[in-house]
């Protein structure tokens, strides 16, 4: 239903139509699910578990908590574990998105569609 394998050099105005109502039903699923794409929080850790970490949606840290032996790490590590946690956590929030946009548009792949975004502008989505 959404995918979809236009090749750029031999796109037709058919093409162009069916891409533009894909798009706009994309458009009217995000307006429709604002608040729950607002609710999304994501989660984290570092390897050692003594730092835990939020995000939200668009990868905006929450907060960072730090277990009792984070301390004892080197200021090295904690950095490491910080980042870690960070990145974990926006792995998450993606995950949780991707799980609404599969619930809320059946069909759609949100992973496919990234793809297909590189892939036309050699740009990476995420």
């Amino acid at each position: 239903m959404y995918g979809s394998h236009i090749n750029p050099a031999d796109i037709r105005e058919k093409d162009l139509v069916l891409a533009e109502e894909r798009a706009d039903r994309v458009l009217a699923w995000v307006e429709e699910a604002q608040a729950d794409l607002d609710k999304v929080v994501g989660t984290g850790e570092g390897a050692s578990g003594q730092v835990t970490v939020s995000v939200t949606a668009e990868g905006r840290v929450l907060d960072v908590a730090f277990g009792p032996r984070a301390m004892r790490l080197d200021s090295h590590t904690l950095a490491e574990e910080v980042l870690a946690a960070i990145a974990r956590a926006r792995t998450d929030a993606a995950r949780r998105i991707d799980e609404l946009m599969r619930e809320g548009l059946p069909g759609f792949d949100p992973a496919e569609a990234a793809a297909q975004f590189e892939g036309l502008l050699d740009t990476p989505w995420r």
